[in-house]
């Protein structure tokens, strides 16, 4: 049997490996999982080996919700998994495989190639003419693939060769092609809450077979929620933290589990977030709309969770000089150059002093009147010339620089403000066609209530001469 390339369209022979059969590294045919090496990490010896044993995400795997229809009725579709770290995609995907009796071959998208990917094909092609079954192919980090490799897989899971789960961290929206994105279903796995974290905790405790059961450590009454808080929803980061903890303990006369032994083994906890990812824009759109609301505590917080998980500092500055513009604008103009003051002094001092600027221009930023009067007008008024064109400027507006433009009338008419009296002069700007025309609406705050007024009175006088010369 001869596959194309996924990749180059170019056929190819099978592989010694294809050729073996439909056993492969992480998956074993569909008849069982094979328990991890004695040595694994924690975590993975105690994967759950059945869907009973399955912790969290109830809103896909309770009854009534898709994956257990999906169990249910023999039926599964092509699946792309998206949540956190540590939320049991990989686990579910394997669970959902055997509990249909199919077969599971697992990639990681970061590690395997073309290679690997064809020769998973062709052990499918070669299980669905002989039991006319179709392989779970479950790819770990499928964002990670181009788009020509996302490519590949459409035609195989378009034939039913094979059903793919694909497992991401980022938005599957903006990383997963579209053609693929229309022919799976996406489920959204939640950060694993308290109560499901306990549980695995004291899963692993209990359990003598995969667990610490057998090492006789007990966790202190006080270390628990130190160590619940510290897992973030991650099932990796709770067990994995246990483990270390567990062996500092064990050395101990009492084998209990204290706070500082968690201490140690954890060291120092690693934010999650990453800076070229999905996480990277949800923690700035929260820092935005806290200064926004007007909640500099909330700012505050969201601008050190930046910081101590290594965002870049001019980012932020560079995100605060254009909130001053957007957000506060000429309701107190001062924002801006405190904006642009926190900018240059975080370019200049850097960290971690640049922190202290950081931190006064998010508060003066939040708590400063606001006002996106002169952006929505910026919209306004570009959709205006986007759909009325280059309309002719008015001759008394115009540049005259010679007499032969002066002699057809550039400039003629043109009163200087300076010369009127308070510096004013009813006078119209725009274009013939848009006489009267409005944009610019100030808000009642700050240092805009001010400017609403005096805009008031010129405009009313500007509409006043405009009627006596209409006269």
């Amino acid at each position: 049997m001869r596959e194309r390339d996924l990749f180059t369209g170019l056929e190819s022979p099978p592989t010694d490996e294809a050729a073996r059969g439909t056993r492969r590294r992480g998956g074993d045919g569909g008849g069982g999982t094979a328990p991890p090496p004695t040595g694994a990490p924690l975590a993975e010896r105690m994967r759950p080996r059945s869907l009973e044993e399955y912790v969290g995400q109830r809103h896909l795997v309770a009854p009534g919700h898709l994956v257990h229809a999906m169990i249910a009725g023999g039926k599964l579709h092509s699946l792309l998994l998206w949540g956190p770290p540590g939320t049991g995609k990989t686990t579910l995907s394997r669970l959902i495989a055997e509990s249909l009796g199919l077969p599971f071959a697992q990639i990681s998208a970061v590690l395997s190639g073309v290679k690997d990917l064809r020769a998973i094909v062709e052990r499918a092609e070669l299980e669905l003419a002989a039991s006319g079954r179709a392989t779970v192919v479950f790819i770990d980090e499928i964002h990670r693939f181009n788009k020509a490799q996302q490519d590949a897989l459409l035609p195989h899971v378009e034939r039913g060769t094979i059903v793919l789960i694909g497992a991401t961290t980022e938005n599957p929206s903006f990383e997963v092609i579209a053609p693929l994105l229309s022919r799976s279903r996406v489920l959204t796995l939640e950060p694993l809450d308290e109560q499901a974290i306990g549980a695995l905790i004291d899963r692993a405790l209990a359990d003598a077979e995969r667990g610490l059961g057998r090492a006789g450590v007990t966790l202190a009454a006080d270390a628990r929620p130190v160590l619940i808080g510290h897992a973030q929803g991650d099932a990796r980061i709770a067990l994995g933290a246990l483990e270390v903890a567990a062996e500092l303990a064990a050395r101990t006369t009492e084998r209990r589990i204290d706070v500082e032994h968690l201490q140690e083994a954890v060291q120092r906890r690693t934010l999650r977030y990453d800076r070229q990812g999905e996480e990277h824009y949800n923690v700035i759109s929260a820092f935005i709309k806290s200064m926004r609301g007007s909640d500099p505590d909330a700012a505050l917080y969201w601008l050190v969770r930046m910081l101590e998980a290594g965002e870049d500092a001019l980012f932020i500055a560079r995100r605060m000089v254009i909130f001053a513009a957007e957000d506060v604008g000429n309701a107190d103009p001062r924002a801006l150059q405190v904006a642009l003051a926190v900018k240059d002094a975080v370019h200049f001092v850097g960290l971690p002093e640049g922190r202290i600027p950081l931190a006064q221009g998010a508060t003066y930023l939040a708590t400063a009147p606001k006002s996106n009067a002169s952006y929505a007008a910026l919209g306004a008024v570009t959709a205006e010339v986007r759909g009325s064109g280059t309309l002719p400027v008015p001759i008394h507006l115009r540049n005259a620089p010679t007499e032969l433009l002066r002699s057809l009338g550039y400039g003629r008419d043109y009163r200087y403000p300076h010369d009127a009296p308070g510096h004013h002069v009813a006078e119209e700007y725009l274009p013939d066609e848009l006489r009267g025309r409005r944009w610019y609406e100030p808000a009642d705050a700050g240092d805009e209530r001010q400017i609403a007024e005096r805009l008031g009175a010129w405009r009313a006088a500007r509409a006043e001469a405009g009627t006596r010369r209409r006269r």
